[in-house]
């Protein structure tokens, strides 16, 4: 049972046009919370005031700074809201701030709320004026079609018309899901006494719960807290809905950890990326905008380098990781010109490098053709390979277990093209085949050789391939089926060192027997991947069946062991059995007490 649901509604328009006046008369309450705010008659910061419509509907309120010094500030408070009370006074009409806030409100697809002209009493005559400009300078948002009430906060008028017309836009505002993966952008952060840490911050989807476990990705790094207490409205709660004011007291962090901008997550359920492919969504052509731009998305402002590709496409590299996917909206502003550039709708959130000639050509291509969230085959194909873990995360797919599409591989975690797959076969049998006819000592191609040669990702199994391709594994080698390793002329050095060793198990042969014998490295190589002896540290070459030979010896020998009493019975040199000892401790067959016993583990 959620207890807590509230509608939050963010205010808009210039600075000095009655905002914080408006609020103030619906709730009751005084927004703005800094002295200084209240003493100059300036809203700085974020205020946060809340009421209760007449149809019973809980609202906050975010009251938003209209001064352009503080448009940042602004966005923070906008960026999270889903519905907007966009104010225009009527002694003034439509002014310089009031066209950046119907940019933000249009760049973030804001498409509800409610048009107020304010100060109806100062100029009564000119409230129909006032409205007309402001639905003139709206038509081309979503607000275009919005209610609209002309009010006086002073004498009252118009403000019964205004809870009815918020009370109707809410009425038919879409249900946000109650489920799902969860994303809190923080706006406040500090610390109570006796308390800790406190992050306040509207929670626009999922349902959040006293004890629930979250990550924390911020500027100042990630944390995993812990919900330990949850407020809204300034009342405890246990749990808190969409779309919610909420306060969180949270274990795990301290308050200077925190700070505006970082966000609450699901853990493992979002990307973090530095790195977005983005549509513009209104506002200025990304071409002729400056290399160096601010990014606002919730409440976060990231600096960041803007690479265009035509007017409508670009690349943004931003200063620190935020866990945005397909689908994202965010504001692109001019930090030199204090003015927001437009929207931008997020494409692609893990764009790949661009390391080759034409890469960023194709690119550009591929993302003029995208739209957000869109076939799971195309985000596969343009990846080659990705974890599907990571499709989840990015939204392309709902779980990281569902069932593949046509035209995907399944190689345990991860999604291969079809394509991709079939030529990694080609080109590994291709590389087995050269290898064999260039070295046929060499047994094959290894697989750290393999896995360089196709630049497979990390942790992407590669058995799988091997099989697919028709290939033959043994001993960390790749051959074509039914060859191994040829000794050559080798061959007769190898027989003679068998023989000697099948005589006398336990006498490895010193470096000067195996030069007569015209045995060098790449033979005693070769040799031990086609099963014939076994390489011990220091040279030492035995039969494969050398230590189970010894086990036999060792097992009747009182237990514990020391070195010397293995030497003896195997009736070998220290040279041989310090190397040999070690190799059945590694095999767990034998296990080292101190400095001088063993004994063999039953």
């Amino acid at each position: 049972m959620i207890d807590a649901t509230t509608h939050v509604i963010a205010t808009a328009g210039h600075v000095d046009h009655g905002k914080s006046t408006l609020v103030r008369a619906l709730t009751g309450m005084e927004p703005d919370r800094w002295e200084e705010e209240r003493r100059r008659g300036l809203t700085i910061d974020l205020g946060f005031a809340w009421t209760v419509l007449p149809s019973g509907r809980d609202v906050a309120f975010v009251d938003v700074p209209g001064h352009e010094h503080f448009l940042a500030n602004m966005l923070a408070g906008i960026g999270p809201a889903p519905v907007v009370l966009f104010v225009v006074a009527a002694d003034e009409g439509w002014q310089a701030q009031s066209g950046d806030h119907r940019d933000a409100v249009a760049a973030l697809g804001i498409d509800r709320g409610v048009l107020v002209v304010t100060r109806a009493d100062r100029d009564p005559g000119h409230g129909a004026d006032a409205l007309r400009q402001a639905r003139a300078e709206l038509a081309g948002t979503g607000l275009r079609d919005a209610p609209a009430v002309v009010v006086s906060a002073v004498d009252g008028t118009g403000l019964d018309d205004l809870r009815a017309a918020l009370d109707a836009v809410l009425a038919t505002s879409p249900e946000p899901p109650t489920t799902g993966r969860l994303r809190l952008w923080v706006d406040r952060a500090f610390s109570i006494s006796g308390a800790g840490t406190v992050v306040t911050g509207t929670l626009p989807a999922g349902t959040l719960a006293v004890g629930d476990r979250l990550e924390l990705l911020g500027a100042e790094g990630n944390h995993r807290v812990q919900v330990r207490g949850l407020q809204s409205r300034d009342r405890p709660r246990t749990t808190a809905g969409p779309v919610s004011r909420v306060a969180l007291n949270l274990r795990g962090v301290t308050a200077s950890q925190v700070s505006r901008g970082d966000a609450l997550l699901t853990p493992d359920a979002w990307p973090s990326t530095d790195t977005l492919g983005v549509r513009r969504a209104g506002g200025s052509p990304f071409t002729g905008a400056p290399e160096q731009v601010m990014v606002h998305v919730g409440t976060a402002a990231v600096s960041a380098r803007l690479r265009s590709f035509g007017d409508d496409h670009a690349w943004l590299a931003l200063t620190r990781p935020l866990p945005l996917v397909p689908g994202d909206r965010v504001v692109v502003r001019d930090p030199g010109a204090h003015r927001v550039l437009g929207g931008a709708l997020v494409l692609d959130a893990d764009p790949p490098a661009f390391r080759r000639r034409g890469d960023s050509a194709r690119w550009a291509r591929r993302l003029a053709a995208m739209v957000p969230g869109g076939d799971a085959v195309d985000e596969v194909a343009a990846r080659g390979a990705v974890a599907a873990a990571h499709l989840s995360r990015l939204g392309v797919i709902a779980t990281p277990d569902q069932d593949p599409p046509a035209g995907v591989v399944v190689l345990g975690p991860w999604w291969v093209h079809a394509p991709v797959f079939a030529g990694w076969q080609q080109r590994l049998r291709a590389a087995v085949r050269a290898q064999h006819e260039e070295d046929p000592r060499a047994g094959g191609l290894t697989h750290g050789a393999a896995r360089d040669l196709l630049a497979l990702p990390a942790g992407l199994p590669i058995d799988p391939v091997i099989a697919a391709a028709g290939l033959e594994e043994e001993g960390g080698r790749i051959r074509l089926p039914g060859t191994r390793a040829d000794l050559g002329v080798a061959a007769a050095g190898v027989a003679q060192l068998i023989e000697r060793l099948t005589a006398l198990p336990f006498q490895a042969p010193e470096a000067h027997d195996l030069t007569a014998l015209r045995l060098g490295a790449r033979d005693l190589a070769a040799a031990e991947r086609a099963g014939s002896i076994l390489r011990l540290r220091d040279g030492i070459v035995l039969l494969p069946t050398a230590p189970a030979l010894a086990m036999r010896t060792l097992a009747g020998l009182d237990q514990p062991f020391t070195t010397s009493d293995a030497r003896q019975a195997l009736g070998t040199t220290r040279r041989v059995v310090i190397p040999l000892l070690e190799h059945l401790d590694e095999r767990g067959w034998t296990r080292r007490l101190d400095a001088g016993h063993r004994t063999v583990v039953r």
